[in-house]
């Protein structure tokens, strides 16, 4: 199982990115994907969650109408469309697979080693 993300990078507040995440090893479409990230200093965070058809989602408070997950199953690839971004925005983010949840928080079993997103003027 390997996941590759890209897409990170600088920009000011009220800016957007799209980060990416390429998926291998497994198939793909079978499984719901969860972005998180992780800011210095801090734990992990969850961001979003997208179930394997692509068909629900569902996000932290702090992103909600703000961040846009997505999938296409036929390129193995996860999406974090990122819009009106903020400086608290600022961390690694990175890509993981779910294999389970308990009390409604997804667990994962692999994830990848991320992208930085910085937000600053």
């Amino acid at each position: 199982v390997q996941f590759v993300e890209s897409g990170g990078g600088m920009v000011q507040p009220g800016g957007s990115l799209k980060l990416s995440c390429a998926a291998s090893g497994f198939t793909f479409r079978n499984y719901d994907m969860s972005w998180l990230r992780k800011a210095p200093g801090k734990g992990p965070d969850w961001v979003s969650v997208i179930n394997s058809h692509g068909s629900l989602t569902y996000y932290a408070d702090s992103v909600k109408g703000r961040f846009t997950i997505s999938r296409d199953n036929a390129k193995n690839t996860l999406y974090l469309q990122m819009n009106s971004l903020k400086p608290e925005d600022t961390a690694l983010y990175f890509c993981a697979r779910v294999y389970g949840y308990r009390d409604y928080d997804p667990k994962y079993d692999y994830w990848g080693q991320g992208t930085q997103v910085t937000v600053s003027s």
